[in-house]
């Protein structure tokens, strides 16, 4: 075994002693000196195997254990070496499994009060006993790989992916039913702003030749500055958007009368949003109740998310893919060029929604960060571009 591991017997010689055909043969010696280390094992095994070298012996040479060594030799015999060197499926890995992951973020945007643990955030100890009390067991090290593979670590798990609303369960299971109740004549809008932020020079990732490096300076004069307010209807994939001066009541009351205008033909139209003062202030709700008692074409309800809870506003999916896209590596000479560019997104993101209409946007347009589409396990909110 040593001598053929070593390639010191000529292939005329190892074919007359092993007794296998020719064509396997050289597989098997191909993957024995050119392989990975499990091919190089099983190479071995059927090589000595066929040679009439002892199992115990094959298995001590090589350190595996005999139920190995006995699987790839039942393996050849049956298929050959088509069979066992066949690629090996991952698929049952436990930390691909979705079921699982929808679990571990449901239950990490909760605070753990929600399930008698006296700690305003969650520990790996807490979360593993509460998702194996829940039937989704699973080891700190998959929790871990699923946590990080959604780009996310866990000194952060304070800050973004748990809402301290007490009532969260009360309001997220509002938005559930909405969304699962909604008919034809109905619309679901998620709402939001997005910055400011200044027009000047932007870092980001680009494509780079070698010994190239973009400079961005530290410093620079601003050119101006944005805030945008849109609405995304979760149905249709559309945007509905105007830029802003402020963030306050009065562009929420803009924003609500556009979006009155626009689908006067609907029985009702949903607004939710986040819980910043200006989303929930007395003259909003006060705008609202008037529209309601005058036309009520359409009615207005409200289904405002949980405090802290911005990952599950799935509007900010939208800005993230935008900024992505159009504000990250850029450097537009005026606030007109950075607006052209945000309205000229917009309008090729809606018009390929009503092309196309389907609740999508995490492949096509540009990467945002999850599907158009609410989930208690969505993280939205992407903190490296918002």
């Amino acid at each position: 075994m040593r001598s053929v591991l070593q390639n010191e017997l000529e292939h005329t010689r190892l074919y007359g002693q092993v007794g296998i055909e020719l064509d396997e043969l050289r597989k098997l010696t191909g993957r024995l000196y050119n392989g990975r280390l499990s091919e190089r094992n099983k190479s071995m095994v059927v090589l000595g195997a066929a040679h009439g070298v002892r199992q115990n012996a094959i298995c001590q040479f090589l350190g595996i254990g005999r139920n190995t060594a006995r699987k790839y030799l039942t393996i050849f015999w049956r298929s050959g070496t088509a069979g066992l060197f066949v690629p090996q499926s991952r698929s049952g890995r436990k930390c691909d499994n979705e079921n699982l992951r929808n679990a571990i973020f449901s239950l990490l945007h909760e605070p753990p009060s929600n399930y008698d643990i006296i700690r305003t955030s969650w520990t790996m100890a807490a979360l593993t006993k509460t998702l194996a009390e829940n039937g989704h067991p699973a080891c700190p090290a998959v929790i871990r790989k699923i946590t990080r593979s959604s780009g996310y670590r866990w000194r952060k798990a304070r800050l973004v992916l748990t809402s301290s609303d007490p009532a969260y369960s009360e309001k997220l299971d509002r938005v559930r039913t909405i969304l699962s109740r909604l008919a034809p004549d109905e619309a679901f809008f998620s709402i939001d702003e997005f910055g400011p932020f200044a027009v000047k020079m932007k870092p980001g990732r680009t494509l780079a030749g070698p010994g190239e490096q973009r400079i961005v300076p530290q410093w620079q004069r601003s050119r101006g500055s944005l805030i945008l307010t849109a609405a995304l209807e979760l149905s249709s994939n559309q945007i509905h958007y105007f830029f802003s001066a402020k963030k306050n009541t009065a562009e929420m009351i803009r924003m609500f009368e556009l979006l009155i205008a626009d689908y006067k033909q609907y029985r009702t139209i949903y607004l939710s949003w986040d819980a910043a003062s200006w989303h929930i202030s007395k003259r909003l709700y006060e705008s609202i109740d008037k529209h309601n008692m005058a036309s009520g074409n359409p009615l207005v309800e409200t289904a405002p998310l949980p405090t802290g809870a911005q990952f599950l506003n799935v509007i900010e999916s939208v800005f993230s893919g935008m900024a992505r896209a159009v504000v990250h590596n850029s450097d537009y000479k005026s606030v007109d060029d950075a607006k052209s560019a945000i309205e000229r997104y917009f309008a090729e993101r809606n018009e390929h929604f009503k092309v196309h209409p389907r609740r999508a946007g995490n492949k096509i347009w540009r990467g945002e960060r999850v599907p158009a589409a609410f989930s208690e396990a969505n993280n939205c909110k992407d903190p490296l571009y918002r």
